[in-house]
């Protein structure tokens, strides 16, 4: 981590090209919203409190979203300008001394190796400034670098104002700085708002540093990818699907198997361990951790679940909040929610739904049942068509089904209920009362046949 480093991340605009109601950086990709992403990448450089964001739009729920306790906050009231953002954040900044680093909280695909480069680069030559290029094949709407014969940057030229050869220039600002702070906070005041727009760019800078006969140097970057900043859905389509063969890369560098990387969604927080398998078309949402040794069959979501060692997640699970124990087998269609909780080598079948629910150690609901509200012990037989009514219409109403008890198919559960260890319940009953331990509970009504009716019945349809 670099000492004496403040960061300042611009993040106040609304994002008018997004078409959105939501301030532009808490839309998101790849499981976490644009401003995230910067943040995790100047994380890698600097201490929460020493990055200070520039919020505008929707202000209090762009700080919500931060998940990183410590980070400080500038209010701009009044979007002026991204040198009025600086002036903004001054008061809040916790020095003006060092390096400031300032970055867009539209850049996603920021590395943190790159901020590494830059610091690194700007350290050793000295300079007033350095900032970061990039050539691209389509410069419209960038500001255009211009260099002087030693190399260095004399000026940043705005597309509105640049010169029909200006306009050519490939190499443009993505919008990342570095400066020596306090010739910064020297010279900030002299921006003036001396433009169509009426507002304070911070490109300025480049030009008054020269003119107090100080060198601002260039670091181009050769990925342009990794600079796009996000203005319309298609850049955030772009940015999340690149983000995503990012994860996956990281996964497969470290022992993860993926059958078909490019047809997987894998979000930036979810952790798997070694040797596990993930097939085709898996989406693997928010804290989701999945440990070693598993199998994520094609189809599968999960979001925000624990997957411990050796599980076996089937083709077309859908999972969120939930625990799935070691060597489990779940699916395929299966759904668990609301911190449903699968024990060690439980079994979860095809068109099994848990909520709310804990199935204990070994124990098994193969097929076609729903299990609400439900403490489920070791050893239990969830026969098909099995069905715990936990609602009446007001509230939920707990089912507590002891250890190494047999539920018999189409059984109806009406809760409030306890069954007792042991106990054996015959398929197609209605279970209203406790059962205890070691009995058998039969809740059919008492069957009746009538000998001919049907043939009757069919001779009585015919003559009519």
């Amino acid at each position: 981590m670099n000492q004496n480093i403040s960061v300042v991340i611009l993040a106040a605009g609304l994002g008018t090209r997004m078409k959105s109601h939501r301030a532009k950086v808490l839309h998101e990709a790849a499981g976490d919203t644009l401003l995230n992403h910067i943040l995790r990448a100047a994380l890698k450089v600097a201490r929460p409190e020493e990055i200070t964001v520039v919020v505008g739009h929707q202000s209090d729920e762009v700080r919500n979203s931060v998940k990183v306790a410590g980070v400080r906050f500038a209010e701009q009231p009044e979007q002026k300008g991204t040198g009025h953002a600086l002036l903004c954040a001054r008061a809040a900044m916790a020095a003006e001394k060092g390096i400031l680093l300032i970055l867009n909280g539209d850049g996603p695909l920021l590395k943190p190796r790159t901020l590494e480069t830059l610091i690194a680069n700007h350290k050793r030559n000295g300079h007033a400034a350095t900032i970061v290029t990039t050539e691209v094949s389509d410069p419209s709407g960038y500001g255009r670098i211009i260099r002087d014969n030693s190399g260095m940057v004399s000026a940043i030229v705005e597309q509105k104002a640049a010169t029909f050869g200006q306009l050519a220039i490939r190499e443009i600002n993505p919008g990342l700085y570095c400066f020596d702070a306090e010739k910064f906070w020297a010279y900030v005041n002299e921006i003036s708002p001396n433009n169509p727009a009426n507002e304070y760019y911070l490109t300025e800078m480049i030009e008054i540093l020269r003119r107090h006969g100080l060198t601002v140097a260039p670091l181009l970057v050769s990925d342009e990818k990794e600079l796009l900043g996000i203005n319309t859905r298609v850049e955030l389509a772009i940015a999340g699907k690149l983000l995503y063969a990012r994860k996956a890369e990281e996964l497969m560098l470290g022992g993860v198997t993926i059958e078909n990387p490019e047809s997987v969604a894998i979000d930036v927080d979810v952790q798997i361990d070694p040797d596990t398998v993930i097939e085709a078309n898996v989406q693997l949402r928010g804290k989701t951790r999945i440990g070693a040794g598993c199998r994520i069959g094609a189809g599968s979501l999960l979001r925000d679940c624990d997957v411990a060692d050796g599980a076996t997640i089937l083709p077309y699970v859908v999972a969120e909040a939930s625990t799935i124990g070691k060597n489990a087998f779940v699916g395929p269609f299966s759904r668990l929610r609301m911190n449903a909780h699968a024990d060690e080598s439980s079994h979860i079948g095809n068109f099994v739904e848990l909520k709310k629910t804990h199935l204990g150690k070994t124990s098994k609901a193969s097929h076609l049942a729903y299990l609400g509200d439900s403490e489920i012990g070791s050893g239990v037989n969830i026969g098909a068509g099995t069905i715990t009514c936990n609602y009446d219409g007001v509230q939920k109403h707990p089912t507590t089904i002891a250890d190494n008890v047999f539920v018999g198919s189409n059984s109806t559960l009406i809760a409030p209920l306890t069954i007792e260890q042991g106990a054996y319940i015959a398929a197609g009953s209605v279970i209203t009362k406790p059962v205890a331990a070691d009995s058998l509970a039969v809740g059919r009504a008492y069957q009746v046949d009538k000998p001919g009716w049907a043939k009757r019945r069919r001779e009585r349809i015919k003559k009519n």
